[in-house]
């Protein structure tokens, strides 16, 4: 394997290391003073990366992206993710970014035009309907939702919830039970059968449109909404997932790279007992854990990014570098709160926005003890060397 990173995406991490400092994290205050103007903010920070040419990192060049490999892309998340704005600002942040891929490698051309092109130019937003209250979410077996078909088109029947950017999203991708087996639709937010019963109160504020709760009732849509084929609604759900998983990863090892950057920086500044504090061995060994555990996060995620670019399923890897990247970046923005104390209780940096933005983290996209009891699933049960 090579580590070594080519001088086009040197360049290129540069380049968006420059925008993140210099347009995107002077934006911070503001929006956490001011976050129903979010969505306000997020569309005049993507004017400013399509100008600087960093708009669409993780899609082909064919499509208005920047075409980089998986590899590439995981380094440029990384920096994005330094800010909460930033992938965003990139519109490379979920759920948008795994909807993309989905839609692009699923979708008719003509679903393309109407749902795809507008998401990839920030016109549009779009969510993923799949949890459900007491019923599918880390279990997706446990699916309620119904496809009733009807004529030419299906009757959708359901509650979800969790649904991630409801609020002020122009579609969904709504998964049910039909007849055939689980399918995904396409689903229009004027629909009058899709009801947005409430915006759900969260720990996490920062993302657009919030966490939603859907009523599905006498919903119907056409033949034409089915996206992919009926009854492969699961495949096509592990197919957004996996993936999606590490771009997730990838975006909060950023938060834990600049919390703990922050983090020595406050040490080398103040002064406790007659020293600075980063002269403390206590601290000099949280920062230590923090270095240590980041960096075994990074190459969990790049290993599970080249072997994508190699063709290769990563179910395994993606579960494993989930479970890890999401405790370390926690245990990363733990220690920095800690090391900066009140200041880092404070909003006055964003440390303590970070430390309620990530820790839902180990919960969607699969709560740690699903993926670690399906990473031992397969170890024991299949045969896997550690």
């Amino acid at each position: 394997m090579d580590f070594h990173l080519d001088r086009e995406t040197e360049a290129l991490r540069e380049r968006v290391r420059a925008f993140i400092e210099e347009a995107v994290i002077p934006r911070e205050q503001e929006a956490a003073r001011h976050l129903e103007g979010l969505e306000a903010l997020t569309l005049e920070l993507q004017r400013e990366a399509k100008a600087r040419g960093l708009f669409l990192p993780h899609m082909p060049k064919a499509l208005g992206g920047l075409g980089l490999s998986w590899t590439q892309l995981a380094v440029i998340l990384e920096e994005a993710g330094r800010s909460l704005l930033g992938p965003r600002a990139l519109n490379a942040a979920a759920p948008d970014e795994g909807n993309m891929h989905l839609l692009h490698q699923v979708a008719t051309p003509e679903q393309k035009r109407r749902y795809l092109y507008p998401l990839l130019e920030g016109e549009i937003r779009s969510a993923f309907a799949m949890t459900e209250p007491m019923g599918a979410g880390a279990d997706p077996s446990l699916l309620k939702a119904t496809a009733r078909r009807k004529g030419r088109g299906f009757v959708l029947e359901g509650r979800k919830w969790y649904t991630t950017g409801a609020r002020g999203a122009a579609f969904f991708i709504v998964l049910a039970r039909a007849e055939e087996g689980p399918t995904m639709f396409l689903v229009d937010r004027e629909n009058p059968g899709l009801k947005l019963v409430r915006t759900i109160p969260t720990m996490d504020h920062w993302s657009l449109g919030g966490h939603g709760e859907l009523l599905l009732e006498g919903c119907e849509v056409p033949e034409e909404a089915v996206l992919g084929e009926v009854g492969r609604g699961f495949d096509y759900a592990e197919l957004r997932l996996d993936p999606a998983r590490l771009t997730h990863c990838m975006r909060w090892l950023g938060v834990g790279v600049r919390a703990t950057e922050l983090a020595q920086e406050y040490a080398l500044r103040r002064d406790s007992f007659g020293k600075k504090l980063a002269e403390h061995q206590g601290v000099q060994f949280m920062i230590a854990d923090s270095h240590i555990e980041l960096h075994a996060a990074r190459l969990m995620v790049w290993h599970a990014a080249w072997k994508l670019d190699q063709g290769e399923r990563i179910r395994h890897e993606a579960s494993m570098a989930k479970v890890f990247v999401a405790e370390a970046v926690g245990r990363a923005v733990d220690r920095a709160v800690q090391i900066t104390g009140g200041l880092g209780i404070s909003e006055d940096i964003p440390l303590s926005i970070f430390y309620r933005e990530v820790r839902p983290f180990r919960i969607y996209d699969g709560p740690s003890e699903v993926h670690r009891a399906s990473v031992g699933k397969r170890a024991l049960f299949k045969g896997l060397r550690p």
